[in-house]
């Protein structure tokens, strides 16, 4: 069997956040002993100067014994995060007035951008859906 055919079973239950470049995969998978724990996989788009892409992954494995600490702190630092800086994004592409190249020439391509993930998304985890 191969390793494709061996990611494929383990993977139980999936849930994906698209956040502008970023993804997030969040997949609940088995040991072989038949046990749960989840993999959060980042994925981020890097175009090259070619016009090519490619992208960057970073993966998290998460075990159940690591749960409870892994949420509370998690809690915590959004909590932190959201009560020190406010839910607006702070950054200059995230600026009210800010405008893409294509926008500043007045031209429109119909281009949609992707929902981003809200803070509060983030600060009521619960692992108890798992």
């Amino acid at each position: 069997m191969s390793d494709n055919e061996m990611m494929d079973k383990e993977e139980i239950f999936s849930k994906v956040l698209r956040a502008g470049r970023r993804t997030y995969f969040f997949d609940v998978r088995a040991t072989k002993a038949g046990d749960y724990y989840l993999t959060i996989t980042e994925s981020k788009k890097f175009t090259n100067d070619d016009g090519s892409f490619h992208y960057k992954k970073h993966k998290i494995y998460l075990y159940k014994e690591d749960f409870v600490g892994f949420t509370e702190i998690l809690n915590e630092m959004t909590h932190f995060i959201v009560d020190e800086k406010g839910e607006e994004v702070i950054s200059e592409r995230h600026q009210k007035d800010f405008q893409k190249s294509y926008e500043k020439d007045g031209v429109d391509n119909n281009v949609t951008e992707e929902v981003t993930a809200s803070t509060e998304s983030f600060t009521d985890v619960s692992f108890d859906d798992i």
